[in-house]
């Protein structure tokens, strides 16, 4: 299936603009291993461009600016890019297989959870309008006080391969809500669904300037960006790495940030399962999206009563996923995306094996693929809590496995991270589920399940996997300063000097 890919400039001030130093990015297919096209490579001085940009949004036409807009006047703009996103589900679901390796049904889900994301933050854009001057009760009848929401001003955002058009979406859907102005920088990893997207956003008349989308290198692109004293706030989504370089660069002006970073997310399977189920539910937390999710529960806890009947029905499970170019009908894991991710994860394999840890199944380049950056869905065993595999987020379809006896053991062992993203426990009592969900230390938690997200509820984690919480009206919170108004409404005079105690 030959599939074309646009050629774009970067997208500044609603206008494509060729970038400054005239630099581009090779596309590399990842099944194939093949040059597709190249993205536009944005360098400080594009940067310097877009912000200008981003920040004339925000005063232009005092009154009529997007920042002043009403909420309904954004939230057309948003219904608006949700519609057409609809409408090219079936190029963009492609761009996205081919760009970053994701099985083409997997990548048209997430085509539409954008729609429905844009939708979902239009409706909360209306709801702002209600909530202004909303009066807030105070103990003293003399004054009034209400709140005002304002959007925080030109927001940075930057986001990562995995999802590209979904997470960038996360960002852009309910900071355009709030009425803040935009510059997202995705990964030069997969960047083609987000110049799609700001075709989408020309189209559909999205004012110059709201949303700026600059491709390119992070150290060219998006360091100058979270380090650009006109940004007024950075959400980020990566490595806990990165995270950490852009947390130190906003502290020097005391800029917020929120951060979604990595994960080492356990799943927690107790002796009263059907096994089935729980199998399913074990392999999905870990292989899809070819294992590339942050949030993956990649370690994975079973009780020792089942252990070996679940992990042999586990092991024939994952030899039978079919793995294949994602484009071809059914596939259920295509290639990592790149071939620096492929040979880290093969890396991490062979140090577990080093360091006495067994490969139960996979660990290999698939024998019927001789191209492309696939591997195996791997389960490995006999693992320590030592070792590098336990530890490190792998960002690959790899899954470790340890056993345990009792309840507080399970949760000792799912605790032990540096990690907080998130966390899954499948039993048949829901009471313990519920003693478990509470005792576990991350910001999601899935009873019975792994991996559903839902754009009305929050997203996010904690110690090293970040703080601040995107999606539902947290995810809009994000993007909004809150300011307390005031109003002295007595026609008496205060009288501070004549009774000094007053207050």
């Amino acid at each position: 299936m030959a599939i074309s890919i646009p050629s774009r400039q970067l997208f500044i001030d609603g206008e494509w603009r060729e970038p400054i130093k005239k630099k581009r990015i090779p596309i590399i297919n990842p099944a194939t291993e093949l040059v597709i096209g190249d993205i536009p490579a944005a360098t400080i001085e594009d940067v310097e461009i877009a912000v200008a940009a981003a920040r004339k949004a925000l005063s232009r036409n005092k009154g009529q600016d997007w920042a002043s807009a009403s909420g309904a006047h954004r939230a057309k703009y948003l219904r608006a890019i949700a519609a057409k996103i609809t409408e090219r589900k079936a190029d963009l679901a492609k761009f996205e297989a081919i760009d970053c390796g994701k099985p083409l049904d997997e990548a048209a889900w997430d085509i539409d959870d954008v729609a429905g994301c844009f939708e979902y933050y239009a409706e909360l854009a209306e709801g702002l309008d209600a909530k202004q001057k909303a009066p807030i009760p105070i103990p003293m009848d003399t004054f009034k006080t209400h709140v005002l929401r304002e959007p925080i001003g030109v927001v940075g955002l930057i986001t990562p391969w995995n999802y590209p058009l979904l997470m960038a979406t996360w960002k852009v859907a309910p900071a355009l809500a709030a009425g803040c102005a935009a510059i997202l920088k995705p990964s030069e990893l997969s960047s083609v669904t987000c110049l799609e997207l700001a075709d989408v956003c020309k189209e559909v008349g999205l004012p110059p300037g709201v949303l700026n989308i600059l491709t390119g290198l992070g150290p060219e692109a998006g360091a100058p960006l979270a380090s650009h004293p006109h940004v007024d706030k950075i959400a980020f989504t990566g490595s806990t790495a990165t995270g950490s370089k852009i947390m130190t660069a906003a502290a020097q002006m005391v800029k917020p940030v929120s951060l979604e970073l990595g994960g080492k997310s356990p799943i927690v399977v107790f002796e009263d399962v059907d096994l089935d189920k729980a199998a399913e539910w074990t392999a999905f937390g870990c292989f899809w999206t070819n294992g590339q999710i942050c949030s993956a529960t990649s370690r994975l806890l079973i009780h020792e009563d089942i252990a070996d009947e679940f992990l042999q029905k586990l092991a024939s499970w994952t030899k039978n996923i079919k793995i294949s170019d994602p484009l071809e009908e059914g596939c259920r894991l295509g290639p990592v995306v790149s071939g620096g991710q492929y040979e880290k994860i093969m890396k991490f394999i062979s140090t577990a094996k080093s360091e006495g840890a067994t490969v139960l199944c996979g660990g290999q380049r698939p024998q019927h693929l001789s191209k492309g950056f696939f591997i195996e869905p791997t389960i490995i065993t006999d693992v320590d809590t030592s070792m590098q595999i336990w530890r490190e987020e792998v960002f690959g379809p790899v899954l470790c496995v340890k056993k345990f006896r009792t309840e507080e053991e399970a949760i000792e062992l799912a605790n032990d991270t540096h990690y907080g993203l998130g966390a899954a426990v499948i039993s048949k009592d829901l009471e313990r589920c519920e003693r478990v969900a509470k005792a576990f230390q991350a910001g999601i938690v899935w009873v019975n399940c792994s991996q559903p997200c839902f754009s009305q509820a929050p997203w996010g984690g904690n110690k090293r996997s970040g703080f601040g919480r995107e999606l539902g009206e947290w995810g809009l919170e994000n993007y909004l300063s809150v300011k307390q108004v005031t109003q002295y409404v007595s026609d008496e005079p205060w009288g501070w000097y004549a009774s000094p105690s007053k207050l």
